[in-house]
Formats: C-alpha cells, sequence, structure tokens
C-alpha cells in the first residue's frame, strides 16, 4: 500500500472534496468548501516528491518530468477513484487530488430539478453544464450520461481527461476514451466520433474553437453531445462561444449555436447552514424558440430577462436558485449574500441572521 493512500482514506471518510500536498505544509483537505490543515508534520520537497512519484508508472513519471506537470486518475481499491494533478513549482512537487465520489449520483440526490430530464429526451443538440472549477460540473455529466445509460439503448461516446466515473453496461453501449492514453486530444476524439455512430457524444471540456467548432457541428448533424464550460453563468456560456471565433465567422455561429443550443446549466455549491454538507444552486437557460431568436440576432443582454419570464418551462436565473434555497434553510444568508449576483435582495436576510446569532 502506498503510504499516500493512508491520507487519502482519512480525507474521503471525512467527506472531504480535496486533498493538497505541498511543500512546507501538512497535508491539506478541502471540507464542505473549506481548506482545513490536518494534525501532521510539514511535508518536505523531498517527502511530497516520494509520495507522488510512489503512486505513478514509469509513463506517468517520464510525463510529469517532462511536462512539469500532469493530470492522472489513481484509485484505491474499496476506497474510490481520486482525479490527481500534480505540477512543479517554485518550492517543488506538489498534487491536488479530487475525491470521485463510490457511486454516480441521481439528479434528486445531486439536488437538480425535474427539468434536467425533460432536457436529455432531445435527441439531438447541445447540453452545456458550467461553473467554476470544483463545482460538481463532472458529476452532474457523469449523472447525465447515467440516466441516458439506464432508460435508453443509446451507444455513447465519452472523451475525458481523465476518466472519473466509469459506467457499467446498462440499456446502452458507453465507450469512455481518456485524453492522453486512448485520443490525443477532444478535437481529435471528435472527429473520429462522427464515423463511430454515436447517438450521445460527452466531453469533458470544451476548451478551444476547434473543439467548441466539431461539438457544435456534431450537434448539428443529429448527435445529442453533452460538454462542460468554465464559465459563471448562462448568458457569459453563449458569448464565451460566440466570442471564441472570428469576427467575421461569428454571425453563422450564432445561427448555428441558436439552433442547436438545448440548455445551459449553470452550478454553483456552497456550504449547507449545517456546515456538514454542499447544497447545489442551479441557472438553468432552455433553448426554446424565442432564446433561439435572442442568440440568433445577438441579443445575449436580454438572455436573463428571457430566463426570468421562461420559469413555465424550467428556466431560472442563479439569484432565484439561491434565495429557494435560503428560504428552505439549506443555506446561511451570508453564504447567499456573498455567492448572489444582485446582493440588494439578500441584504435585509443578512442583517436579520446578524441580529440573531
Amino acid at each position: 500500500m502506498a503510504e499516500l493512500d493512508k491520507a487519502l482514506k482519512v480525507a474521503a471518510g471525512a467527506k472531504a472534496s480535496d486533498v493538497h500536498i505541498s511543500p512546507g505544509e501538512p497535508y491539506i483537505v478541502r471540507q464542505f468548501g473549506r481548506l482545513r490543515k490536518l494534525k501532521s508534520d510539514a511535508l518536505s520537497p523531498e517527502r511530497c516528491r516520494q509520495l507522488i512519484f510512489e503512486i505513478l508508472d514509469t509513463e506517468q513519471k517520464e510525463r510529469l518530468s517532462e511536462d512539469f506537470q500532469l493530470d492522472f486518475v489513481y484509485e484505491i481499491q474499496g476506497v474510490g477513484r481520486f482525479r490527481g494533478s500534480a505540477m512543479m513549482h517554485r518550492s517543488g512537487l506538489s498534487a491536488s487530488f479530487r475525491i470521485i465520489a463510490p457511486k454516480i449520483l441521481t439528479f434528486q440526490e445531486l439536488g437538480l430539478p425535474e427539468v434536467v430530464t425533460r432536457v436529455l429526451d432531445n435527441h439531438q443538440g447541445l447540453i452545456l453544464v458550467t461553473g467554476a472549477t470544483g463545482h460538481g460540473k463532472s458529476t452532474t455529466l457523469a449523472a447525465m450520461v447515467d440516466y441516458i445509460n439506464t432508460n435508453r439503448a443509446h451507444h455513447i461516446l465519452t472523451a475525458e481527461d481523465p476518466i472519473e466515473f466509469i459506467h457499467p453496461l446498462k440499456r446502452g453501449v458507453v465507450n469512455q476514451r481518456q485524453l492522453g492514453r486512448d485520443t490525443l486530444s477532444y478535437a481529435n476524439a471528435l472527429r473520429a466520433a462522427l464515423r463511430e455512430d454515436p447517438d450521445v457524444i460527452m466531453i469533458g471540456e470544451l476548451r478551444d474553437l476547434e473543439t467548441i467548432s466539431l461539438a457544435i457541428s456534431a450537434a448539428e448533424t443529429g448527435h445529442l453531445v453533452l460538454g462542460t464550460l468554465a464559465t459563471s453563468s448562462a448568458p457569459k456560456t453563449v458569448d464565451r462561444i460566440i466570442d471564441s471565433f472570428p469576427a467575421g465567422e461569428q454571425s453563422q455561429i450564432r445561427a448555428m449555436l441558436s439552433e442547436s443550443l438545448k440548455a445551459v446549466i449553470t452550478q454553483r455549491l456552497m456550504p449547507g447552514v449545517d456546515l456538514k454538507r454542499m447544497v447545489l444552486a442551479v441557472e438553468i437557460l432552455i433553448g426554446t424558440l424565442p432564446m433561439a431568436n435572442l442568440i440568433r440576432d445577438g441579443k445575449v443582454f436580454q438572455i436573463p430577462s428571457m430566463m426570468q419570464m421562461g420559469k413555465s418551462v424550467g428556466m431560472q436565473i442563479m439569484d432565484n436558485s439561491i434565495l429557494a434555497l435560503l428560504k428552505e434553510e439549506k443555506i446561511s444568508a451570508q453564504e447567499a449574500y456573498l455567492n448572489a449576483n444582485n446582493k440588494t435582495p439578500f441584504l435585509s436576510f443578512l442583517e436579520k441572521e446578524k441580529s440573531n446569532p
């Protein structure tokens, strides 16, 4: 057993989301959104290097030495899988480990609204899960793939960096490809996917122009494409996609995106009021005909108003989701205020909370 296994086991048992190893510091875990140093000795640069290299294979060690950084997955039998990211820096070698849930959670367990299942009834188009790093995008994407795999006999093809959740055989067929091992890049995997008879294509991250372009094309040609973007709201997601293209192509991309975009689900995780769990707030854009017209006409600034008026089809803005969680007493007024985009409606709740500690 690798020595690092002990710290990872402790962190998983404490329901932490991440573990950090850094020279000059003890083990550090992120628990319910907050970093906490464990009661252990500070790790020397040599010790950090030993702990990290002990769990890597020969090829991974070579890649880390050549590229000065490495993304990988590490598995401990009976405990779970961990997404690792190692990097060289001024003080030596550090690594962070994201703890991957031992089972794929359902939409209900994640706190996602019913409209998500309706969105997945589309047999073609583009569905994006967005949000900052560490706010559960990969977990939601895994739940989406599992829902389709459970309910429809589809061929689902994924490209991931690295593979986090392993999808078992159910009604469908899930072929999972890992960057660097099974395919060279997301764009490379997407180009090949169009010749591999997929019904659903899942892309871990739309991280460059070529990948975004191929994803939109695949959605237009009869495939259901699922992917993630690191954007903080639905309107910013639309802007980010369009602005990725040269100015001369943006009009055509707006037209293509307006036709293919079925939903944008933006996530924000916040510590629960009991500080023993994380609670999910969700912003949802649905690709209705009026929404498509706004995107096509370049009126992205009107999208929030359209989302406010689209509650009947399941749309909601982030602040409304946060307010609902606050009224249900799932989060504190302090957390609601800190995470809200428009903080004014939350001031009265914050003042009341401060006056009644």
